[in-house]
C-alpha cells in the first residue's frame, strides 16, 4: 500500500485502522460502493487488497494525502486545518514510537490481525 499506509518494505504507515476505522468505510463506500458493516462474508485478503487499492479522492486519501505530505512548497499552501491533521498525526506517530516497546506493538498488531481475520474470514 506504501502511502496509503500498509508497510512494503521500509514504506510508512500513515493510517491507523483502529482510529480511521470511519474514514475506512466512508472510502468503501466512496470508491467501491461497498457499506463494510453490510459485508460480513468479505475475507480478510479481499479487504486487504481493496484497502491497498483506495485512492486519493476518497476521505481515507485525502487524509492520508495530508498526514503523508513533505514537499515544503506544497506545506506552504496547507490551511490550519490541514496543518493539524498533519502535526496531530507526527505527534501520535512520536509519542507512540517513545511509549510503546517492540514486543507490545508485534502483540498489538497481532491481535489486531487475529480480529480482523475473525471478522472478515480467514482469507
Amino acid at each position: 500500500m506504501n502511502r496509503q499506509g500498509c508497510s512494503t518494505g521500509h514504506s510508512e504507515v500513515w493510517f491507523d485502522l483502529y482510529e480511521d476505522w470511519g474514514l475506512i468505510e466512508a472510502s468503501f463506500a466512496t470508491q467501491y460502493g461497498i457499506r463494510l458493516r453490510n459485508e460480513p462474508d468479505m475475507s480478510w485478503g479481499e479487504f486487504t487488497t481493496l484497502l491497498a487499492g483506495i485512492m486519493q479522492k476518497t476521505p481515507l486519501g485525502q487524509v492520508i494525502s495530508i498526514r503523508s505530505e513533505n514537499d515544503k512548497d506544497m506545506l506552504k499552501h496547507f490551511t490550519k486545518e490541514q496543518h493539524r491533521v498533519r502535526d496531530k498525526w507526527r505527534n501520535r506517530k512520536v509519542k507512540k514510537l517513545v511509549t510503546m516497546g517492540k514486543k507490545e506493538a508485534e502483540s498489538q498488531i497481532q491481535m489486531f490481525q487475529d480480529m480482523c481475520k475473525n471478522a472478515f474470514g480467514k482469507n
